[in-house]
Formats: C-alpha cells, sequence, structure tokens
C-alpha cells in the first residue's frame, strides 16, 4: 500500500506517534550513520548492522526501489533539497510507509557536494488510520503529484534547521497569517527553492510565521 499526497497531509495532522531518525551519508567514504531511531524503523536495534546505500535499497518496496534510488543520485550531484515519500519492508517483514527528506553539505573549498543529511520519519501509524476510516478507497503513490507538503517541510526543515513537525507548524502559521491554504504555501515553497535556489528566499517567505 502506498500514499497519496492528501493521506500523507492527513496523516501527519491525526496526532499519531510518528518516529523520527537522524541520518547522514558521507558521500567521499560512502559510510551512513543512523541514529537509533532509524535502525527501529527498518526493525533493526541499534548497531544490529551497518548500514549501507545497498542494505537501504534493499529494504525499499520493490515498486518504489529504482525510484528512491534515483533521488539519492540526484541528491548527491545537486545538493538540493529532496523528499521521498515510499514504502520498505522492515526486518521483520512488515511493510512501513516512510517520508524521507534531506539536502547535501557542501565543501567550503571545492563547492563539492559531500554528505546527505536529513530525516526519516515513519508515517505509517496515520496512514493506517486513514485507510481504516475510508477503507473502500484506493490509496495509491503517484510520482508526478507526490507529497508537495513533504517536499516543501524538507526544505523549511533544512533552511530553519529543525524538526520535520516544527517545519510544518511554520507552514500552518503561515498560512493563517497570509490566508493561503497550506498546500499552496508549500507549493510556493517549492518553486522558490527550485527557481531561485536559495534558501534565504524561503526564510524571507516564511517570515511572516516568526514570532514578533
Amino acid at each position: 500500500m502506498s500514499a497519496e499526497p492528501l493521506e500523507i497531509e492527513r496523516a501527519l495532522t491525526l496526532g499519531a506517534n510518528h518516529t523520527v531518525g537522524h541520518y547522514r551519508y558521507d558521500l567521499t567514504a560512502r559510510e551512513w550513520w543512523w541514529s537509533d531511531e532509524v535502525y527501529r524503523i527498518h526493525g533493526f536495534e541499534p548497531g544490529d548492522v551497518v548500514p549501507t546505500t545497498e542494505l537501504i535499497l534493499a529494504h525499499k518496496h520493490p515498486e518504489d526501489r529504482s525510484r528512491v534510488s534515483r533521488i539519492l543520485a540526484q541528491a548527491a550531484t545537486t545538493g538540493e533539497p529532496f523528499s521521498s515519500v515510499h514504502r520498505i519492508m522492515d526486518a521483520t517483514g512488515q511493510e512501513r510507509t516512510l517520508t524521507v527528506v534531506g539536502r547535501g553539505r557542501r565543501d567550503p573549498q571545492t563547492d563539492r557536494v559531500t554528505a546527505l543529511v536529513g530525516y526519516f520519519v515513519d508515517v505509517t501509524a496515520g496512514i493506517s488510520r486513514q485507510a481504516n476510516q475510508a477503507a473502500d478507497t484506493s490509496i495509491r503513490a503517484s510520482a508526478a503529484t507526490r507529497a508537495p507538503i513533504e517536499q516543501a517541510k524538507g526544505i523549511v526543515a533544512i533552511t530553519l534547521g529543525v524538526g520535520p513537525e516544527d517545519a510544518f507548524d511554520h507552514m500552518r502559521v503561515t498560512s493563517n497569517v497570509t490566508n493561503i491554504p497550506v498546500r499552496e504555501i508549500a507549493r510556493r515553497i517549492v518553486q522558490i527553492a527550485s527557481t531561485q535556489g536559495s534558501l534565504e528566499d524561503v526564510r524571507d517567505f516564511l517570515r511572516p510565521s516568526s514570532p514578533a
């Protein structure tokens, strides 16, 4: 089962106890670092395995694996903020739905992208609750329209140095202040990041949501 963007948005506002973990991927050494939460999201106890790109992709749902691989490859090249909503099969065989957000870090001397950093968010609980409330609704993922709010959350999280939930709160407050729907706020944030390429422009756009 995969999830449409609206279902992801609803899941994140249902108050479910989402598990959030941090990760870092050193592109030079090709080494991953996972917080304890990321191990558990994948069905392991911390230290049970050595995280590698091969291990990560092996756990992706077969229908989502190639897309996630492309996203990681592009992020490693461009360093731009990215996000993905996809399914994994954890070490116990349970299917989970994850949101992954992140961006590249550059070497200040060479300007080369040397690492990817960000968050894994397990939204399975929220998605399952939505599925139970509308069991007759087919929940299918679409790469072309996937999770604009999730993508914007990733951009805001990296821009402000906050977690995914705090990033969504900033977007929601901006929506309230400007009387613009959250989905449109998300669309504009993604547009600013992709066309202007400056996270400072994103920060300026969000300033109506900052405390006075």
